[in-house]
Parts: C-alpha cells; structure tokens; sequence
C-alpha cells in the first residue's frame, strides 16, 4: 500500500498552456490552452479526447519531457519546472506502442536496465525484477526476448517498466492501443489493484468503454481545452439534454409522415428510420423529449422508449466523431 502524499494533490495544473512553432514563419500551434487540473490522491482519472486534443503533451509535461510555455503543473507539490528530480522520483510512465522497450533484450534484461537508472543494485534489484515480472505474468517468458512477445505481453513488461521505483503517480498514455480484447481487459485488472494499493493513476484514452470501466473521474479534452471534469455516470446527467426517442412497430406510410414531423418539431437533432419497422429521434434541448413522446402518441405509436445517453454518446455530442474510436 502507498502512503498518502503529504503535500496536497497527486496532480495540480493551473493555467497550462504549451505552444509549438510559431518561429521562422512556421505555423503556431497550440496543444494546451490554459488547463486547469486537480487529481487528488489515488484517484484514477480518466483524460478523455480525440487524437491530436493535447492528452500526450499533457502527459510530457507532468513528466518533465516538455517545459510548459506558460502556467504551473505539480505532482505531489513539486514544480515540474522547478523540482524535476523530485517530480521523476514520484512518477511512473507507461506509454502505447512499442516505445521504451529494447526488443532485443529479454524481459528481465530490459526491467534490470530501468531498475540499475533508478540506484538498485545487487539483491534489491534482482528481488524487485523478479517481483515485478511475477506480478505481470511474465515470470516464465523473462529470458526470452521481447521481439518475440504478443502485444499484450508487452504492454504488460511497459507497466512493470513503469513501477520499477514504486511511483506514486503513473501516467498511461494510450495503454490499450492495439491490444486484443483480452489483454485490454486483462490489463484493466491490473490498473484496477494499483487503484487498490493507492496509487494515483492519470490515463489517456480514446477509448469510451475503457474510461467508463476504470476510472472515478473523467475529463473531456478537445483541441487543448478542457471541456468538463465529472464522474463517467454524472457526465450522462450532465447533457441530460441529450435525449433520444426509439419507436417500433411503425408502419411504412406512417414512418414516413413522422419523420417529417418530428424534424420540424423544436429541439429535434435528427430522426431517422430504423430497421425493420422502427424510428429513432436524437434531441438537443431539454424540453424535447416530451414533445417527441406526444407526437408519437397522438400519432398512434404506442411502442416507444426514451433512451440515457451512455460515455460514447456524451462525448460525440460534445465533441464530434473526430479521431473517435469506439472500444465496444
């Protein structure tokens, strides 16, 4: 188990703004514009946004790889900018893909290399390699080299990677990317014990399902800002604006009329027919549903349904299908 941190929030960023370019007639390019972030102790939050929206540059900058262009970000209290050797001791960094592994080491060889940067030596490091790679399942594969490892067992060999110094603070960036289902589920459950032993968990997703099934908090991110910072169900209750309609059994010649109708009704998003004989109506305003509900009713439709928006819906309403990637 962790300790709790004594000096305030796992994560506080205030006013946070990184810009690229802007030199030699170079186009400016604004990845964060002004973040504002709590993330308190243990808490695995959820930073929730399109590719290209500022999550990775995020990231980069609690881990000290990017100077802010302006702004203050802290882990545990320590400046980023200021106290990075102290930042480095309290995080931990788990990145997609393939970056950071040496494929032509072994596993245990590529966790002794980590381990020996961070002081170990000895039987410390050869007792904390050897935990680690038990912990991850990757005990039996440990001499062989990591070119030869699944997907999933290479993002496992990245979170070990990531808690060789014990962090406090472990930032995933898009740590599913490319995963099967079962490896992503498998590597759910391990983010799901370090929730359990107090660690503080920053995760970077495109991914809805993923945010939905781990985290306590969710942020939507969309070029650089913030959008909203709630718990995944409190987000569906927030744009409890969004409503949507489903009717069944509606005959043909009538299914063409409604749709008519109810796209002239105030509030209506969009209507549509669905399969084999139904009608679905997105709403936009509060006070649409209703109206939909009664038009459908005096029309003689009696099949009907108001439907909650899940994680998914929430955020294509707010932001868009760009860069959107449904991991159902």
């Amino acid at each position: 188990m962790i300790d709790a941190m004594p000096d305030g929030p796992a994560i506080e960023v205030a006013g946070l703004r990184r810009v690229f370019g802007g030199r030699r007639r170079s186009p400016e390019v604004v990845a964060l514009a002004g973040v504002d972030l709590t993330i308190p102790d243990g808490e695995v939050h959820g930073l929730l946004g399109p590719n290209g929206a500022g999550k990775t540059t995020l990231c980069k900058v609690l881990s000290t790889v990017l100077l802010p262009t302006s702004g203050r970000a802290a882990v545990a209290g320590h400046d980023v900018v200021t106290d990075t050797a102290a930042v480095r001791r309290l995080i931990g960094i788990v990145f997609g893909g393939e970056r950071g592994l040496y494929t032509r080491l072994t596993a245990r060889q590529n966790l002794a290399f980590w381990a020996a940067l961070y002081g170990m030596r000895g039987r410390e490091l050869r007792r904390r390699v050897d935990d680690l790679l038990e912990r991850m399942g990757l005990a039996e594969r440990a001499g062989q080299r990591v070119e030869g490892f699944s997907r999933g067992m290479k993002q496992r060999l990245h979170l070990a990677r990531g808690l060789v110094g014990d962090p406090r603070v472990l930032l995933l960036d898009e740590p599913t990317t490319g995963m099967d289902p079962v490896a992503a589920r498998e590597f759910r459950t391990l983010v799901g014990e370090l929730r359990a032993e107090g660690r503080t968990v920053l995760l970077t997703t495109h991914d809805m399902a993923e945010a939905e099934a781990l985290c306590d908090r969710v942020t939507l991110i969309d070029e650089g800002r913030l959008l909203a910072t709630e718990r995944p169900a409190s987000l569906t209750r927030w744009l409890s604006t969004y409503a949507r309609v489903e009717a069944s059994d509606v005959p043909p010649p009538l299914a063409e009329r409604l749709v008519a109708e109810l796209g002239d009704l105030p509030g209506v998003a969009a209507v549509r027919r669905t399969p084999p004989a139904g009608l679905r109506v997105d709403t936009d305003a509060e006070d649409a549903a209703p109206r939909v509900l009664r038009l459908l009713l005096d029309a003689g439709v009696t099949h009907v349904a108001t439907v909650q928006p899940d994680l998914e819906e929430v955020y294509l309403h707010v932001i868009g299908e760009r860069g959107m990637r449904v991991g159902r």
